[in-house]
């Protein structure tokens, strides 16, 4: 295919503005996936259709050439990434980090993230290096598909490639139009398999249309607008804008002809073909910083950030993608060789750690030790299950859903909410008050005659970060006497875990103190004011005169394992802060 100086101009853009986004400077600016996912699909196209019309394709050599394209970087960089983390990750970070590399290298992490992480929005997502590979599981599995519809109609058939086409990626547009499941519109093939076919329909059929110059110039405007303002759009309908707005800048007929000297400039063009890199890369710095070295990224240090991810970029372009896409000098079997012989330990190696939870080492501040992993043979590990064992409802005395309070002296305590909820039921069973209290958990309230039985027989009702307003409705429905709820407040312990572990060598590491986030300082006032005496204040039981939290118990143990939830230790160190006598009388 001739080389098209706009196309690779578009795919610059393209990358700097995912780059923009993430460093939190471009609030539309992941729509630059978008775009890759047009030209992927036109370029692709240009590939398998030629070589379909004169009987040249091979299914063989594609996937070969998808391999060369591809793996050698992502394979590189994983290496990259699983020895950075096990120098500077707490195990449960860790443990997702291998499990993300075995998901990449499988090209599947779009469906780890479905599973795992959902929300791609999350704020807990930026710490993960991996996590922009979820594009790349969308790409191959569209080649593992789409290169069989030119297979089954090639020779006489080729004529009904267009119309497959235009039938698959019509049912693609309808399953996202009516998707109303988020989730499931980000990170599934068959809702983003339009984006990709729309590529190729722009290829096939309208490879002869003539176009416009001022339409041409039009829709880079559209694409820099939507990009870089906010106009107030629905966010399918900007998605949808961007593929068209890439379409029509595809089909220009003179190959030669770019409207603007945005997408015609050494720079651009530039940044166009190291792209692949460049998008690798951004992600893994920008996490690993934020992870272990940076509490906040500045406009200064992003930019410090940018020549580093450019700099490694260049290198990676140049020494590895650009030497194995020639088949000269590294040929297929040695590139077999260079892919396989690395894979295979890499990938053993992350199960390996993810099947031991991350754990590999002593994590004393959150009493984690290498020997709490029991193998009992070569086929079954029994896991540390960190969210279970060490910092959920680690004490048998929570009565589970099938049963109900006893008829004891015991002050019977019926806590309803989210982890924050299950929580506080920990902080109880570690006070002194343990022996003297029954305790219910549960995520949410039902209409069931267990529910309404056990209510009536509680001397406490807890609720978990709720508004007074919306609590009084609960207490209507439910007749709850107002009298026997209280409210738990929210805690925060910073932004991330890792930050702070990674301070281990410095001789204040124990008595590290932060400040907490505004945001959660001023919901927590918001709902003082709200429940009175009612609110148990956990946030007013840790901060300091000068407004700092401490990280660490006196026993130098870490109150949190991940800066929301409770260590055992830290709910045994809330359980002496907290006055529960008062909140229970």
């Amino acid at each position: 295919m001739i080389y098209r100086k706009d196309i690779s101009g578009l795919r610059g853009i393209a990358v700097i503005s995912v780059i923009l986004f993430h460093f939190g400077f471009l609030k539309n600016g992941f729509l630059g996936v978008d775009i890759f996912f047009v030209i992927s699909g036109y370029l692709i196209t240009n590939i398998i259709y030629n070589d379909i019309k004169i009987s040249k394709f091979s299914i063989l050599q594609f996937y070969f050439r998808r391999i060369r394209r591809i793996v050698p970087l992502v394979l590189f960089i994983s290496l990259i990434c699983i020895i950075t983390g096990l120098m500077v990750m707490l195990p449960e970070d860790f443990e997702n980090l291998c499990e993300s590399i075995v998901s990449t290298n499988l090209f599947s992490n779009n469906i780890l993230l479905l599973i795992t992480s959902v929300d791609y929005w999350s704020k807990a997502n930026q710490y993960k290096p991996l996590m922009h590979t979820w594009s790349l599981g969308i790409e191959e599995q569209f080649y593992l598909i789409y290169p069989f519809i030119f297979i089954f109609f090639k020779g006489l058939k080729t004529k009904y490639i267009l119309l497959i086409l235009l039938s698959l990626t019509i049912i693609s547009l309808l399953f996202f139009i009516n998707s109303t499941n988020n989730a499931n519109s980000f990170y599934l093939l068959q809702f983003r398999f339009f984006e990709l076919s729309s590529g190729g329909i722009a290829l096939i059929g309208f490879n002869k249309f003539k176009i416009n110059e001022s339409v041409v110039t039009f829709a880079l405007i559209g694409i820099l607008s939507i990009l870089f303002f906010e106009f107030g759009l629905n966010a399918k309908l900007q998605l949808l804008l961007i593929v068209f707005f890439t379409i029509l800048i595809l089909i220009n007929e003179n190959f030669n002809f770019v409207s603007l000297k945005l997408v015609d400039n050494k720079i651009v063009n530039y940044l166009g073909k190291i792209s692949f890199s460049l998008y690798i890369w951004h992600q893994v710095i920008l996490a690993f910083s934020k992870y272990f070295i940076f509490e906040k990224i500045t406009i200064l240090l992003s930019l410090f950030l940018f020549i580093i991810i450019l700099l490694l970029s260049i290198i990676t372009y140049h020494f590895i993608e650009t030497p194995f896409r020639d088949i000269k000098r590294i040929p297929t079997k040695k590139l077999i060789y260079l892919i396989f012989i690395p894979l295979f330990p890499l990938l053993t190696s992350s199960l390996y750690f993810f099947y031991n939870s991350g754990v590999i080492k002593d994590v004393p501040e959150l009493d984690i030790f290498k020997t709490d992993i029991i193998y009992r043979d070569f086929k079954y590990v029994n896991r540390i299950k960190l969210n279970e064992k060490k910092f959920e409802l680690y004490n048998v005395r929570i009565i589970k859903f099938s049963n109900s309070f006893t008829d004891c002296n015991y002050s019977k305590i019926f806590i309803i909410g989210n982890s924050y909820a299950r929580d506080f039921a920990n902080v109880l069973l570690e006070s002194s008050l343990r022996n003297s209290i029954e305790i219910i958990y549960l995520d949410h309230l039902s209409n069931t005659e267990f529910v309404r039985k056990n209510l009536s027989k509680a001397n406490y009702i807890i609720f978990s970060d709720l508004d007074i307003l919306y609590a009084n409705n609960i207490m209507k429905e439910y007749n709850i006497m107002p009298d026997k709820v209280r409210n738990i407040g929210i805690k925060n312990f910073g932004k991330n875990m890792g930050l702070y572990y990674n301070k281990r060598f410095n001789k204040q590491y124990y008595n590290q103190v932060i400040y907490i986030d505004p945001i959660y300082i001023n919901r927590n006032n918001f709902l003082k004011a709200q429940w009175g005496n009612k609110y148990i204040d956990i946030i007013g039981s840790l901060i300091d005169t000068n407004g700092k939290i401490p990280l660490f118990t006196n026993t130098k143990k870490f109150i949190s394992h991940d800066c929301f939830h409770l260590t055992q230790a830290g709910a045994t160190y809330l359980a002496i802060k907290i006055n529960l006598n008062n909140i229970f009388n």
